[in-house]
């Protein structure tokens, strides 16, 4: 806003000034200006209507320095993946023993079930054949009876 732009406002205007008011606390130390230990390089830029800025560079605040972090032990993370690697083996071992174990059992209980259809598939067999199978049937008495001929 200059004076040659149409917003700038006239110097009639009232202008106020506001001063500010220090804070007085009762535990607060009393402040001493202090001057920089060196004076910082002012730097100044040419605007492209012509104006020039003149400041002081800023320098970029630098982050505090990371505590380092204490050195850990090689045995140490040796001993910690030797645990993570047993517990790993012996659960492993678990499960495959709970495996074997069902697997023991589903083919025991296969044979089982084979041994009772089949069991009974002879049985089957054996009480059926007391009807009529289709086959020749020899009544004993009747055949000795007449004259020793055996044909029914």
């Amino acid at each position: 806003m200059y004076p040659e732009h149409p917003g700038y406002l006239p110097a009639e205007r009232a202008v106020t000034v506001h001063q500010p008011t220090p804070i007085t606390h009762p535990q607060a130390a009393p402040l001493a200006p202090v001057q920089p230990g060196a004076v910082p390089s002012v730097a100044s830029v040419v605007l492209p209507d012509g104006r020039v800025v003149t400041g002081y560079a800023i320098s970029p605040v630098q982050p505090e320095p990371l505590a380092a972090k204490p050195a850990v032990s090689r045995t140490a993370v040796n001993v910690a993946l030797g645990g993570v690697g047993f517990l790993a083996v012996c659960g492993g071992l678990l499960l495959l023993t709970s495996f074997i174990a069902a697997l023991t059992a589903f083919i025991t209980q296969l044979i089982t079930l084979a041994a009772v259809i089949f069991g009974g598939w002879i049985a089957v067999q054996i009480l059926g054949a007391s009807g009529h199978s289709g086959g020749n049937t020899f009544h004993i008495r009747k055949a000795v009876i007449k004259r020793n001929h055996f044909h029914g």
